[in-house]
This record gives C-alpha cells, structure tokens and sequence, in this order.
C-alpha cells in the first residue's frame, strides 16, 4: 500500500550517525515527537524523502538509504549534527493540510536568493528545466518535504514564501544562499500529464465511459 505524506512537518531531528560504508548506507536520526508511534517497518519522511525506519530506540530510529535515494536527493551531503524535517506517514483519519506528498524526489534544486518581506522570507530556487513545467503560480510543491505555495515562476526558479512558523519549525529557517533542497512537484500534475499524453497518442479525444475505463483496467 502506497504511503501518503501532507507536507506538514511534525518536527526537526538531528542526524546522530550516517554510516556509508555499509552496503546499504544508513542514516540515524535523533527525534522526540515522531517517536511515539513510529515501528521498525513504518515509512518516514527526511527531508521530503520518504525512508523505512528499520529499527529504533526510545529517542532515534534508523533508515537504510539507498544508492538511487543519494543520486536524485541531496540526503548524500547530510552530516553528524545537521538537522532534518521529519514527517510519519498520513493516517485515513487525519486532517490533510498541506497537500498529497509521495515522498518520492523529483530533483535538487538550488536557493538562489534569500530576503525577507515583512514577516516572512522569500526564497528563489533555481530548479530543473524539466520539473518546471508542473510549477504554476498559487499550485503546490514540496520543498524538502514542506508543503509551499509558489508565488512566483521563471524560465528558470520558482520564488516561495517562508512564514515565521515554517521558518521556526522547519530547516528552512536555517537554509541560506547557495544551499540545496529537496523538490516534489505536484502529483496531480504529473498524473494530468500522463493521461493528457495518453489520450493524445490514441488520436481524437474518446468518451470516458464504462468500455473506456474497461479498456483501461479501471473497472
């Protein structure tokens, strides 16, 4: 069963151990709130990529990263001591108040610039040309796991907007010029995409009824 994220970060941890000389690196993470229900098993959001704690104690779990997580995230440049946005997988049950959230990297994007507008900072972030497209201004994106508003988009950034309590409770706060993040882009987006180039492949638009959805292994 695929896990759901809100981007709502519940806290920051900080990274106790990150061993890259096991076969299969691993990451330690120390962590108070995310701890009271968290089991070996449970997915896990660090950073806006979504890991599986394989094991814990009473104030750190441990999560094995893979080789294709450290080639699309930046989680590779983590080191003893840096803090890290954490976020448990959504409930049924819980409020959603950010938005849908994969945990599933999309790239690296790149804080061009960092000024603050009355109470809150604004942030330009350089990202790829190809995850551009799935950006519109007032549409959602995930930025190291934080659900933002983009405000603004160029050929080439994206500008979002910090508000004190974002900057406090996440690492957003910390993060200055020159600094990389985590991007996610709308899944909605990219779903809307895939369709809209499968219906153009099949020719003229079709009627979406039961035989189509049939066709399509929907019903």
């Amino acid at each position: 069963m695929k896990r759901m994220f809100t981007g709502i970060i519940e806290e920051m941890g900080v990274v106790q151990v990150f061993d890259r000389l096991k076969r299969s690196p691993q990451l330690s993470v120390l962590a108070m709130t995310v701890m009271e229900d968290l089991a070996a098993g449970d997915s896990i959001t660090v950073n806006g990529v979504c890991l599986t704690a394989t094991g814990r104690t009473d104030k750190e779990f441990t999560a094995d990263v893979s080789a294709e997580t450290l080639t699309v995230t930046n989680l590779g440049s983590l080191k003893v001591g840096d803090a890290v946005n954490l976020e448990r997988a959504v409930r049924v049950n819980s409020r959603l108040g950010g938005h849908l959230v994969s945990g599933h990297v999309d790239g690296v994007g790149l804080i061009r610039d960092r000024r603050q507008e009355e109470d809150a900072w604004l942030l330009t972030i350089e990202i790829p040309k190809e995850l551009l497209r799935y950006c519109i201004k007032k549409g959602s994106i995930a930025v190291d796991g934080i659900s933002l508003t983009i405000n603004q988009v160029t050929d080439k950034d994206i500008q979002v907007a910090i508000i004190p309590h974002t900057g406090k409770m996440t690492t957003l706060g910390l993060k200055g010029v020159g600094t990389t993040v985590n991007i996610e882009c709308d899944l909605i987006g990219k779903y809307l995409e895939r369709l809209l180039l499968e219906r153009g492949s099949e020719g003229p638009p079709q009627k979406v009824d039961r035989d189509y959805l049939k066709r399509k292994g929907l019903l």
